[in-house]
């Protein structure tokens, strides 16, 4: 059966996760899946993604049963061996790295449990809409471990370090206004995944190309010294300026219409 279901419509890819009947709790076929869906967006002409997950939860964390499987086994050969990402990632951190890496917006549209590796795949998102009465917890401690999906390349990009630190100590759920506060949520809707095609639906209306280049931009300013960050301000302002996009964007203004891109 199926762990994830991508479909593609007006630019916006909808990426789903369908293991509704555990909550969508996450095993070995649907890290394989989620990471396939990941590959299959990067690669298609998608302007902006959205990831959900049906039923009562976006994602309730690892499935627990499925710990027993690695019993015996040496952590370091499962963890250790770089094998994804271009040699940045093992397979549980390309879960939710694979999004964070996408060179298009990726929405995250939360509802019921947002834990564990739900949480971190959420953090490889831009945005995060959570319905209000999500719930999200850095889970691994309860587990006697620390997390090890990509949420410590991820949350300090979003939380102060002393709420940074409680969560990962307590591994304490939160509730969406909470996360809010906090800064692991962008904003709070009644029906969290019409508010993520939306808002998609108006990045996807955006020049493809000047929205590839903002995202990389972002990532430069948020992590280099000030003067790399202006470089590259006026380097990819270069490559948009006066380009087909741009120009469509303008036509479209002084007509009054939508602007059309190829």
């Amino acid at each position: 059966m199926s762990r994830v279901d991508v479909t593609f419509e007006n630019h916006i890819a909808h990426v789903r996760l369908t293991r509704a009947d555990k909550m969508n709790a996450v095993d070995q076929e649907m890290i394989d899946a989620i990471i396939a869906a990941g590959q299959q967006v990067a690669a298609s002409d998608a302007r902006v993604a959205v990831i959900s997950g049906e039923g009562k939860a976006f994602c309730a964390g690892i499935d627990v049963s499925g710990l027993s499987a690695m019993a015996g086994k040496d952590p370091a050969e499962m963890l250790m061996p770089r094998t994804h990402g271009e040699g940045t990632t093992n397979q549980w951190q390309e879960v939710a790295m694979i999004w964070s890496r996408m060179d298009i917006p990726v929405i995250a549209a939360v509802h019921g449990v947002c834990f564990g590796a739900g949480i971190q795949l959420a953090l490889g998102a831009d945005i995060r809409i959570a319905a209000p009465d999500a719930k999200f917890a850095v889970m691994e401690m309860k587990w006697g471990i620390v997390p090890d999906m990509g949420g410590m390349v991820l949350l300090p990009r979003l939380v102060r370090s002393d709420v940074l630190r409680r969560l990962t100590y307590t591994a304490e759920p939160v509730d969406a206004a909470q996360a809010e506060r906090w800064g692991l949520v962008t904003e709070i809707a009644e029906d969290p995944l019409s508010a993520a095609m939306d808002l998609a639906a108006t990045i996807a209306g955006k020049s493809p190309s000047a929205i590839r280049a903002a995202k990389r931009l972002i990532g430069i300013a948020e992590t280099s010294p000030a003067a790399e960050v202006l470089e590259a301000e006026s380097r990819l302002q270069v490559d948009l300026m006066g380009k087909p996009d741009q120009m469509e964007v303008i036509a479209a203004s002084f007509a009054k219409r939508a602007p059309v891109f190829k």
